[in-house]
């Protein structure tokens, strides 16, 4: 006769393994969206930052048409039958996203009109049509418009000779309807009226402030171009303007196979997607029939395809005006990064390094020292090459400076930049070709794949020896979202991580099928399988008799195949906790399925970036922090890197955000079991928002190690200073 145990394992052998429902992709980033979305209706928030919310909510959508949509939308174009993970074809799926986006453009312009600018107004600040101008308002305009609108704006007409003009994507238009002089005397019909279009130059401020001592009162451009409107067609009859805006399809076609030259074939494909078809036209509600009607012909879309506003247009315009700095009392102050206390007052960053493994938090630690870390090895006599990713960088790189000075200085510099970061293409080849100039050996990625790990490798000569350090992160090296995005890096002297970093750039760069890695998992590689393999370890664990636990944070999991892997943990006995910021696909709390997973999202001031992965072990726990997310793209077509955190003060460190992220109560939504979000309920729990203890945590480790420094400084002998 079987005991128990026997009998509950024939049990699970018998049971196979049910897999879970799924949420389409485009679904799910529609909910995330709407999160962002909240984030404009929560009064808790102060009203500046409300408006900048609502303007990433746009920004998102414009991203996802020009994108996503863009690309369901050639699948149609093609027949593409295929069923989805949520079981839809491309046109069900198309026509679910269309209606949801109707809905959420509704919900848009509902915290707009109900919610925001009712609040603006209680505090002074309003949105003025031209007729309402005061005397000293009206001139102010009326030279604006005389000074800046005229010269500045070329109005498009169309006719016989002059074809339909190019609209470009995302900007602003006025559509301008005229009365045909020629036909003054005759019966007019509609092919008879002239049409004109405007673009609203982006050049100009979108919103402009008005004069008057106590005066805050804003007007759109727009609205001040459109009373004056007529003086661009002067002999000719306005009978009607109204607005409207497009989004164009803006993948780039590459034949990375065939292209001699991937930096030309990329510049002529980012000069094509002024081209792509269009994916979305916005209108105002107010638009009269003749003009859509027209509009649709000669953008060749189709209804479905149109989207009324109940506002202006392109509320992106409500995150510089949200900026302004006479609305400094109405926004949360900006989080100044504190400087890390592992480095503070530290001459020889490399010293540091090599005492012990040291991980870095932004923005909540300032990316300084990752500047510092390149700036410092292209000026150190000892330092011979420095080997660096770069796949997202600012506009006025400091690290792209240091690189350059490195080769100035007679270092061996050698940049894998990645010419295929969608809408950094132009900003990339102009870096590639700066840093050409300057001498620095330049991969422009693989054919097939983008290289999205982050890792830079500085290579010096210490008495005698080669050293090797490393750097590697999970976000990218740009400054300016190192302060807007949560992401971690890690300075370690490992020699066997820095072999397998030095190997892997030796891969990139030459011909090479290296793949025993010592210490890090690379996609394509390889990275599947060691997460499969990590997923399959805790389900054997629990099989023992053991527990079994996973956590990871990140920004996507769509991927079908990690998340069966998931729903077969969990039926195991693996709890798992996941936090995701966007996209997810998987359903937890299901019984039978997904019963012992949970999945938290966090959407609060910064964007939350960073992956981590973290995996129980039998109690041998062990800490990861990696560029990818759970996606296809991320495992199967790029570049990625999946390092550990080995050292006992950097996984105190890194389990201690674990801890912190998983109990936000503040920010936090999570998932129930039909695919909803929902907010944590805050009843008897600790009110606790992750990003702002960070904040706090960052500033008090920066003021200990001041208080230290100071206190050692002062028992020094003076014979020392």
């Amino acid at each position: 006769m079987k005991t128990v145990e026997e009998n509950n394992e024939i049990v699970q052998e018998q049971n196979a393994y049910v897999p879970g429902p799924y949420i389409g992709r485009e679904e799910s980033w529609m909910d995330f969206n709407y999160r962002v979305l909240e984030e404009a209706f929560d009064k808790t928030n102060m009203l500046m930052d409300r408006f900048k919310f609502l303007a990433i909510t746009a920004s998102n959508l414009d991203e996802f048409f020009s994108v996503r949509i863009a690309g369901i939308l050639d699948q149609v174009s093609v027949g593409y039958t295929k069923k989805g993970l949520n079981g839809k074809t491309s046109k069900e799926e198309l026509k679910i996203l269309n209606k949801m986006t109707h809905e959420f453009m509704r919900h848009q312009y509902s915290c707009l009109n109900k919610s925001l600018i009712p609040e603006m107004e209680k505090q002074g600040i309003k949105f003025v049509e031209y007729q309402e101008l005061n005397k000293d308002e009206k001139n102010f305009v009326d030279d604006y418009f005389l000074n800046f609108c005229l010269p500045v704006i070329t109005p498009q007409a169309i006719d016989a000779s002059r074809q339909f003009p190019l609209i470009n994507s995302g900007s602003t238009y006025l559509i301008v309807q005229l009365a045909n002089p020629e036909h003054k005397k005759k019966k007019k019909k509609d092919h008879e009226d002239l049409w004109a279009f405007i673009e609203i130059p982006k050049i100009l401020d979108r919103i402009i402030a008005l004069p008057g001592k106590d005066s805050k009162n804003y007007i759109f451009i727009e609205d001040l171009i459109k009373e004056r409107v007529a003086e661009f067609f002067p002999g000719y009859k306005v009978k009607n303007v109204s607005e409207f805006r497009v989004a164009r399809n803006a993948d780039l076609d590459i034949d990375e196979d065939d292209a001699e030259d991937l930096l030309i074939e990329i510049e002529k494909e980012v000069q094509k997607r002024k081209f792509g078809s269009v994916v979305r036209l916005e209108i105002t509600k107010d638009m009269n029939k003749k003009a859509r009607k027209n509009l649709v012909k000669w953008l060749s879309i189709d209804e479905e395809d149109i989207f009324e506003s109940t506002g202006p247009l392109d509320l992106k315009a409500f995150m510089k005006f949200s900026g302004l700095e006479e609305f400094e009392d109405l926004r949360k102050p900006r989080w100044k990064p504190q400087p890390s206390a592992d480095f503070y007052k530290k001459d020889d960053l490399f010293e540091v390094i090599r005492e012990k493994d040291r991980l870095i938090s932004h923005p909540f630690e300032s990316f300084d020292t990752v500047v510092d870390f390149v700036r410092n090895a292209a000026r150190d006599p000892n330092v011979l090459a420095i080997k660096q990713t770069l796949y997202r960088v600012s506009g006025d790189s400091p690290i792209i400076d240091a690189l350059i000075e490195a080769a100035n200085n007679g270092k061996q510099v050698t940049a894998l930049v990645e010419l295929k970061a969608r809408f950094d293409e132009e900003n990339n080849i102009e870096w590639a070709k700066t840093l050409e100039k300057a001498g620095v050996h330049v991969i422009y990625g693989l054919p097939g794949l983008k290289i999205h790990g982050k890792a830079i490798l500085v290579v010096r000569e210490e008495d005698g020896e080669i050293r090797r350090y490393v750097h590697m992160a999970t976000g990218n090296y740009n400054d300016d979202t190192a302060s807007l995005y949560t992401d971690i890096g890690l300075f370690t002297a490992n020699e066997s991580i820095a072999t397998d970093i030095s190997m892997l750039f030796n891969k990139l760069s030459g011909y090479s099928q290296f793949d025993m890695w010592h210490k890090i998992s690379v996609a394509p590689d390889g990275l599947r399988n060691t997460f499969y393999e990590l997923i399959d370890r805790e389900i054997e664990n629990v099989k023992k008799g053991e527990e079994g636990y996973i956590f990871a944070k990140m920004n996507a999991l769509i991927d079908d195949g990690i998340i069966n892997k998931l729903y077969e943990a969990s039926q195991a006995g693996v709890k798992i906790n996941l936090v995701v910021r966007g996209m997810c696909s998987l359903v937890p709390g299901i019984k039978g399925v997904s019963d012992n997973i949970e999945v938290h999202s966090i959407v609060g001031e910064f964007l939350e970036h960073s992956r981590i992965y973290y995996f129980y072990n039998g109690g041998q726990e062990e800490y990861y922090l990696s560029s990818a997310d759970w996606m296809q793209r991320n495992l199967n077509r790029r570049i990625e890197i999946l390092f550990p955190v080995e050292e006992d003060s950097t996984r105190d460190k890194l389990k201690s955000i674990i801890d912190t992220v998983w109990n936000d109560t503040i920010k936090t939504r999570f998932i129930d079991s039909k695919g909803n979000y929902r907010r944590i309920d805050k009843r008897g729990k600790v009110l606790l928002n992750s990003q702002d203890q960070f904040c706090l945590e960052a500033t008090q480790n920066y003021k200990t190690a001041q208080s230290k420094y100071l206190e050692e400084l002062s028992q020094r002998q003076p014979a020392e200073y």
